[in-house]
C-alpha cells in the first residue's frame, strides 16, 4: 500500500508538471528530501526516480520558463566553483573508490542549487519551494514526532521509517533541520499565500513546531539541544517583551523535565562532562588529526578522507563518594572515525580553499539576508513579507552553522536548497524594487499562472 501511494502521488505530480512546468522542480526537491525510493518495498526502488526528475525540471525550465530577467548571482558562480573544485578533489582523492561513492550525491546537491535560483523568479516560487522542503521534511518530522510521545525514542533508536541512518533519516542531522525550520515555519503561519493564514494553517504549524521540537527529545541528539538554545536566542531579537520572554521560556523548560525521558536527561548531562564522554573526546580527537592532516595536505585528501585517520581517545572520569573523589582515566586506539562536523569535513576532504569557499557562501548569504531584514523592517505594504521572510531563513541558517559544528552535514542536499532559496528571495525582491516583477497571480487559483 505504501508503494502504491508514493507512485500515485508522484504520478500526480507528474501530471500536473505538465501544465504548470515549475512543479517538476518541486517533484525533484520532494524526491531529493523524503527519498520515497528507499522507503518503497519494490515499485519505486528499481526506478531512477531522482535522476527522471531532475531531467524533467530542467529540460521544463529550458522548454517553457520565462528568461527575461534570467541573470546569474555570485554566489551562484561561487558555488559552480566549488563544484569544479569538489570535481579536483574527488579524483585525486586519498581513497578514490570511497569518494566516488560520496561524489555521486555531493555533486547534484551543489548543481541543484546551482539551477533552482533560475527558476524562482516569483514570489509564489519561493514560497511554493520553501512549503515543498518543509512538507517533504515534515513528513520524516511528524512521525518521529509521533514515536516520541508513543515512546520516547532513544539514541539510535527512533526509527524514522528507515532503517538505515543516512541523509535527513539520521539523529543529529534531522534534530538539527527540525529546530532550523521553525522560523520558516512561523513565516508560512503569518505571511503565507499558498495556504491563507487561517487558523487551519496556524493550528497545523503549531502542532508541527511541536513536533519539531520532540525530534531531539526522541534521537536524544545534543546537538539538537544546542540548536534549541540557539533558536531561543535568535528570537530573542524580535520580541518586544524580552524580560517576559526570558521569564516564560525558563518556566517552560523548567516545567518540561519532569516529562522528559530519563535516558534523555542523562545524555544531555554528557555536554558538561564531556571529559567523560567517549564521543565527545573522539570527536576532539578526530578534529586535532584534521588539523595535523591539512599541514600536509592543504588541498585535502578527497570524500572520505578520514578513513585513513588513527587516533588515541583519552577519557578522564570522576567519581566522588563522600570527601573521597576517584580520577580514572582510560585511553584506546580508534581508526576510521567520521569528522563530526561540517567544518573539519570540508577542511578534511577539500583543505583550506574549499573550507574558504564554503564560509564563504554561507557568509554572503548571513550578509544578503540581514540587508533585506533591515531594511524592509516594519514595513505595512505589499512588502511587509520581506523581512520577516529575510529572518526567517537567516536564522535558519544559522543555525544549521551552529549545528554543523558538531554533524558532517557540509554537502545535505537540504541545506544547499535553502541556499538557493535565499538566492531567489534576495532576486524576486531586486526585481521588484525595479519594477520588473511579475504580477501576482489570483489567491483563490488552485495552480496561479505564476507557477
Amino acid at each position: 500500500m505504501r508503494d502504491l501511494a508514493f507512485l500515485i502521488f508522484l504520478a500526480a505530480l507528474v501530471g500536473l508538471g505538465l501544465k504548470r512546468p515549475f512543479l517538476f522542480t518541486l517533484a525533484y526537491a520532494y524526491v531529493d528530501i523524503v527519498s520515497p525510493q528507499r522507503l518503497s518495498y519494490f515499485l519505486l526502488n528499481s526506478i531512477p526516480i531522482s535522476l527522471t526528475m531532475a531531467g524533467l525540471a530542467i529540460a521544463a525550465w529550458f522548454v517553457a520558463d520565462d528568461k527575461s530577467n534570467l541573470r546569474v548571482t555570485g554566489r551562484q558562480w561561487l558555488m559552480l566553483l566549488l563544484l569544479f573544485y569538489v570535481a579536483l578533489t574527488t579524483f585525486n582523492a586519498d581513497l578514490p573508490d570511497m569518494a566516488l561513492h560520496k561524489w555521486e550525491w555531493a555533486w547534484k546537491a551543489l548543481a541543484f542549487a546551482i539551477f533552482l535560483p533560475l527558476t524562482l523568479r516569483t514570489r509564489l516560487r519561493v514560497e511554493a519551494m520553501l512549503l515543498f522542503m518543509t512538507l517533504s521534511a515534515a513528513t520524516i518530522i511528524i512521525v518521529g514526532g509521533i514515536k516520541t510521545m508513543l515512546s520516547g525514542g532513544g539514541y539510535g533508536a527512533l526509527n524514522l521509517m528507515v532503517s538505515n541512518n543516512s541523509g535527513l533519516y539520521e539523529g543529529s542531522i534531522i534534530s538539527t533541520f527540525a529546530i532550523a525550520l521553525i522560523p520558516i515555519i512561523l513565516w508560512f503561519a503569518r505571511h503565507g499565500t499558498v495556504f491563507p493564514s487561517d487558523w487551519r494553517v496556524k493550528g497545523f504549524c503549531a502542532a508541527l513546531v511541536f513536533a519539531c521540537l520532540l525530534i531531539p527529545i526522541g534521537t536524544e541528539a545534543r546537538t539538537g539541544l544546542v540548536c534549541i538554545a540557539v533558536l531561543a536566542l535568535l528570537m530573542l531579537r524580535d520580541v518586544k517583551r524580552r524580560l517576559l520572554y526570558l521569564a516564560g521560556a525558563g518556566l517552560l523548560a523548567a516545567a518540561s523535565i519532569p516529562f522528559l525521558p530519563q535516558s534523555f536527561t542523562s545524555r544531555m548531562e554528557t555536554i558538561q562532562g564531556y571529559q567523560a564522554d567517549e564521543s565527545a573526546n573522539t570527536r576532539l580527537a578526530v578534529w586535532a588529526w584534521t588539523l595535523e592532516y591539512v599541514q600536509t595536505r592543504p588541498f585535502g585528501g578527497g570524500f572520505d578522507a578520514y578513513r585513513q585517520n588513527r587516533i588515541q581517545v583519552r577519557t578522564v572520569d570522576a567519581q566522588v563518594s563522600g570527601e573521597l573523589q576517584t580520577v580514572s582515566t582510560r585511553s584506546e586506539a580508534d581508526e576510521g572515525r567520521a569528522w563530526h562536523s561540517a567544518y573539519f569535513e570540508m577542511l578534511g576532504e577539500q583543505g583550506w580553499p574549499g573550507l574558504f569557499l564554503f564560509l564563504l557562501i554561507h557568509g554572503i548569504g548571513l550578509v544578503r539576508m540581514e540587508r533585506l531584514r533591515r531594511r524592509y523592517r516594519g514595513r505595512d505594504d505589499d512588502m511587509a513579507w520581506v523581512s520577516p521572510l529575510a529572518t526567517a531563513l537567516q536564522h535558519f541558517q544559522l543555525i544549521y552553522l551552529v549545528g554543523a559544528l558538531f554533524v558532517a552535514v557540509a554537502f545535505q542536499p537540504f541545506i544547499w536548497m535553502a541556499i538557493a532559496v535565499q538566492i531567489g528571495f534576495d532576486r524576486v525582491v531586486a526585481l521588484r524594487e525595479r519594477g520588473q516583477a511579475k504580477a501576482p497571480a489570483r489567491p483563490n487559483s488552485p495552480l496561479p499562472a505564476a507557477i
